[in-house]
């Protein structure tokens, strides 16, 4: 495989300029400048050749080219289309052999394929918002590798995990407290939503900490890196949706203990307290220390306490 050069800060800059493209927060955007920490990145995502990966939020395209470099496909998401229609043109200027292929354009996405010598789609970018994509072009992709845009990071992720069971492992780049959150072990200060419903799709663990210094504009807070592997969720009788009410609802007010947290979705706080002491659980406890598992023990106890629906013919009282 020909040699790939990655971006350097002036680089960068200098395409940022030529676009006339100015970094927003609206968006999130914080791009990455330094090629050691794009490296470090698709080393510790596990990177194979030759497998399909999904990018959310390549920007001017640092990452897109790491990834490029240890041989995968990208399928790269973006929601700016000025940074979307720079891409194709960039990447082509740094893999040696690649050419557009084709261009297609729908009410609600734009796509472009880029492809060697042999046909093969080395990169597909998607002008759309992550947060609307339910299908993607192409073979599905086997990891998640992206420095997420800050504002929208968990919903992105979340998201993802849930429609693409393609997805057997992430590595994303997130705000160092959003890092510790979706890493969280039950127990801990800062387990709570994003802990759980991570956890109910896969293993996170923060695997390393991103310095300032590496991304243009520098943000105010440090970055990490969270690894995540796909596993099994919970075996349970219920949909997720149930199990994630819950959820939201034990963490709505922090402080209150389950028979109180979750009174409004039970109806009462005696019949939340007979959910919680049927799925094993004590309702003086709070629901940062409950686990995945919990959670979806008391989604069964409250769907089973639920009045059954009448049935045809049947005239409610």
């Amino acid at each position: 495989m020909s040699a790939i050069a990655l971006l350097g800060p002036a680089e960068i800059r200098a395409l940022a300029e030529r676009a006339g493209v100015r970094p927003t927060k609206t968006l999130g955007q914080n791009f990455l400048l330094d090629a050691g920490t794009v490296r470090k990145i698709v080393r510790q995502a596990d990177v194979r050749a030759g497998e399909r990966v999904v990018e959310v939020g390549p920007g001017l395209g640092s990452l897109t080219l790491g990834l490029l470099e240890a041989g995968a496909d990208v399928v790269a998401v973006e929601i700016d289309p000025v940074l979307a229609t720079l891409l194709p043109e960039t990447v082509a200027a740094h893999v040696p052999g690649l050419t557009v292929g084709d261009a297609t354009q729908d009410d609600v996405s734009r796509t472009v394929v880029l492809r060697d010598g042999d046909g093969r789609a080395r990169l597909t970018v998607v002008t759309q918002d992550a947060l609307t994509v339910t299908a993607l072009p192409g073979e599905p992709p086997s990891a998640l590798v992206a420095n997420l845009p800050y504002n929208v990071s968990v919903p992105v992720l979340l998201t993802f995990l849930e429609r693409f069971g393609s997805l057997e492992r992430g590595l994303v780049m997130v705000q160092a407290e959003v890092a510790d959150r979706l890493a969280a072990p039950p127990g801990s200060r800062t387990y709570g939503v994003p802990s759980v419903k991570a956890a109910w799709y896969a293993a996170a663990r923060r695997t390393a900490t991103v310095g300032r210094a590496v991304f243009w504009p520098a943000p105010n807070v440090d970055s990490a890196l969270v690894r995540l592997d796909r596993r099994e969720p919970p075996t349970t009788t219920v949909a997720r949706t149930e199990v994630f009410a819950v959820v939201d609802a034990a963490f709505a007010q922090r402080r209150k203990m389950l028979r109180s947290a979750l009174a409004g979705l039970a109806g009462s706080s005696s019949a939340a307290e007979a959910a919680v002491r049927a799925a094993g659980l004590d309702p003086q406890a709070r629901g940062e220390q409950v686990d995945v598992a919990g959670f979806a023990r008391i989604a069964e106890a409250l769907v089973l306490a639920r009045p059954a629906a009448p049935g045809p013919g049947t005239v409610a009282p």
